[in-house]
């Protein structure tokens, strides 16, 4: 894995302060580092790399072509690169790296060849001869990639931190001034939506997707050559005596493919039915004990370390543990602000940047059992998408919201769930409600200004059942843009690749064609397929609990030991030099929150987060 950067400038480059923005993603790829400058001095490639497979400098970048027309830089792994080999017979490799595979396919077939990588990748394809850039992101936005675009300017990077470097003389710019759309986004999910970013002119660039720059004229097209929509509920399966094998296979083959690596591998376990199952097919798999490595905490209603432990045991893997306190996180804040460069309020970033680190001790490269909720129906929140489906439910809905605010706090929450603004706009506020953050009123109320439209990104869906659409909501969004995000951010900064191989594109394909009934049965209630190939090689015995996720106590914390952040941070003169909410609404939450609203935990977190990153980056 590793950190890419580009730029193509109106005139003569800025040599120096270019190789220094790609500099700034050194943590992405401390193994080598390398750059590229045309001959008219206008267009620029910088690559930092982590040397994962053909760890030799023959594969470092940027790697030109065997004809010298292409040069790439390339930030993730193929894993069916051995395969598309077959489609170049003839072809004299000079290394065994997945690099030049993809680098020979393009230079051969062109574009063509992009739906038929299976990988976690961002990369920039130059050619030399006609002048022009092609950018591709990943199936499903699992690898990052920002751009820049305005004038004759194009730039591009793996993080923003290196955009914001290029630019440092234009950040007064009405470039780089805070989108209010994306505040209003973040306070309302937790984390800022493709393709926005905290700033107006930088955009995320969309997963599925490859864009064509022509340097010469100037112009921009963007192509999808993947969408999860082509093959959600197409083909439905049916019988589980039929797709329970093929599903078995299919996992099995993931693995196996995104074990490939010359440096030694590990997989993170938390004890929950995700991670364990990554972790009992790779045990199956190597030839030798897999290396495991799980975050417990120091308070117990958050621990889970002790069930990981026990799964651990029985796969007999070299198992660690690193145990939590409020003190660790609290040492690694600045770490946080510097990872994600704009505000970003998943609370559970803190344990992966920890469990991150403590396999980085071990590993260069881990599997995360990331993807399996979304696909199969874990959350909490699908079973709110179907009781919000219910007609007597939708009619009753802001009576219910109106009676439950003079019920217990279980309940006001739960009548702030079912009280949802409108149809259009029901799986963001499922969303935002179960993860304790703004309704759309909320945000309307509390913004300075605020005239974002939420219905953007409550694309309408028809097929399945409503907790179906609530999870495929989740694939496109909160997958993508924060629980991917987060990972890829933590490991990284401790220069550690993280693969996910339940969301290998073969697999993704297959599973959005599993119906309902074959996710959630009476028998094993979610995850039902998911379970049945698990319990084959680990005990049921172990998943006898209730599911607990990768969570800090912040609620707590934030009433004791991180109640100092918001004395400081919530101020009415931080507020109101921030100029972005109402600092009267901000002090009526925390008072509340303080005063015994515990479910307002996160919104409080969320504004801490805002203007803590305001106030750093000073913007």
């Amino acid at each position: 894995m590793c950190g890419i950067f580009g730029a193509v400038v109106r005139r003569g480059a800025d040599e120096a302060a270019l190789k220094a923005a790609t500099d700034q993603l050194q943590r992405r790829g401390p193994d080598a580092g390398g750059y590229y400058l045309s001959e008219d001095k206008r267009t620029f490639l910088g690559h930092r790399r982590l040397s994962i497979i053909d760890t030799s400098h023959a594969a470092d970048q940027p790697m030109f072509s065997a004809d010298g027309r292409f040069v790439i830089v390339y930030n993730g792994e193929l894993y069916n690169f051995a395969e598309l080999k077959s489609k170049l017979p003839q072809h004299h490799w000079r290394t065994s790296s997945d690099t030049e595979v993809l680098l020979e396919l393009f230079a051969r077939f062109g574009s063509d060849c992009f739906p038929w990588l299976n990988g976690i990748f961002a990369f920039a394809i130059y050619d030399t001869a006609e002048q022009k850039i092609f950018l591709c992101r990943d199936h499903l936005g699992i690898k990052p990639l920002f751009v820049f675009r305005t004038g004759d300017t194009l730039m591009f990077a793996s993080e923003l931190k290196a955009i914001v470097r290029a630019n440092s003389r234009e950040l007064t710019s009405n470039n780089f001034m805070i989108s209010r759309k994306a505040v209003a986004s973040f306070l309302h999910l937790g984390y800022i939506p493709e393709p926005m970013t905290i700033f107006r002119g930088v955009k995320k660039f969309p997963a599925g997707s490859f864009g064509v720059y022509d340097i010469n004229a100037g112009t921009w097209d963007r192509k999808t050559y993947w969408d999860a929509d082509n093959y959600y509920l197409r083909n439905p399966l049916s019988q589980e005596s039929a797709v329970l094998p093929a599903f078995r296979d299919l996992l099995f083959a993931s693995v196996e493919r995104q074990m490939i690596s010359d440096v030694p591998l590990g997989t993170f376990l938390s004890g929950g039915i995700d991670s364990s199952l990554v972790t009992a097919l790779a045990s199956k798999i190597a030839p030798k004990p897999v290396n495991t490595f799980s975050i417990g905490f120091e308070d117990p209603k958050h621990d889970e370390s002790v069930f990981a432990e026990q799964i651990a045991k029985h796969l007999r893997t070299n198992h660690h543990t690193f145990k939590v306190s409020v003190q660790d996180v609290l040492d690694i804040v600045p770490d946080f602000f510097n990872l994600y460069d704009e505000p970003f309020a998943d609370s559970s970033a803190f344990p992966t940047m920890l469990v991150s680190k403590l396999a980085r001790q071990h590993v260069t490269v881990t599997l995360s059992g990331d993807g399996g909720d979304e696909l199969f129906q874990g959350y909490g929140m699908y079973t709110w998408a179907n009781r919000l489906s219910n007609p007597a439910v939708q009619v009753s809905r802001k009576l219910i919201g109106w009676g439950s605010s003079f019920m217990a706090e279980r309940y006001q929450r739960a009548g702030l769930v079912a009280n949802y603004p409108n149809s259009r706009n029901k799986k963001s506020h499922i969303f935002s409600q179960e993860q304790y953050l703004f309704s759309e009123r909320e945000v309307a109320d509390i913004m300075l200004k605020n005239t974002f439209d939420f219905s953007k990104f409550n694309e309408p869906v028809k097929r399945g059942t409503a907790a179906e659409q609530q999870a495929f909501w989740d694939l496109n969004h909160y997958l993508k843009d924060d629980l991917l995000v987060k990972v890829d951010r933590a490991s990284m900064h401790y220069s550690l690749e993280t693969r996910v191989p339940l969301l290998d594109k073969e697999l993704v394909q297959f599973a959005l064609n599993v119906p309902y009934d074959l996710k959630v049965s009476k028998e094993l209630g979610t995850k039902h397929l998911m379970k049945r190939v698990l319990y084959e090689l680990v005990p049921e015995q172990y998943f006898q609990r209730p599911k607990r996720g990768f969570s800090v106590p912040l609620a707590s914390w934030l009433r004791n030991e991180l109640r100092p952040m918001i004395e400081e941070l919530l101020t009415q003169q931080q507020v109101d030099y921030a100029g972005l909410v109402s600092y009267r609404r901000v002090k009526a939450l925390t008072d509340a929150f303080l005063g015994g609203k515990t479910y307002l935990y996160n919104r409080v977190w969320a504004l801490l987060v805002l203007h803590l990153w305001k106030k750093t980056n000073n913007f």
